[in-house]
């Protein structure tokens, strides 16, 4: 999922090399996954009401669905 989330990040940023993304497993065994970008391209990654971070994570959620695992998303400032 982390490797997915990374390049679907990429291609929408303009600085690739500060993106971040943190793993951490939860008690109940869904993994959340805190992705970090550079203070310019947060615009990008939430796009216009959130469409964008929705899509994400919409995608994400159900590559996750076919593994059988509960993945979480969030989108972290500096």
């Amino acid at each position: 999922m982390r490797e997915l989330l990374e390049y679907l990040t990429v291609g929408l940023v303009s600085e690739p090399e500060a993106v971040r993304i943190a793993e951490t497993e939860e008690e109940d065994g869904s993994l959340v996954l805190e992705l970090s970008v550079a203070p310019d391209d947060y615009g990008a990654v939430i796009g216009r009401g959130g469409r964008t971070a929705n899509a994400l994570r919409t995608v994400i959620k159900a590559a996750a669905a076919k593994d059988g695992r509960r993945v979480f998303v969030d989108i972290i400032g500096d």
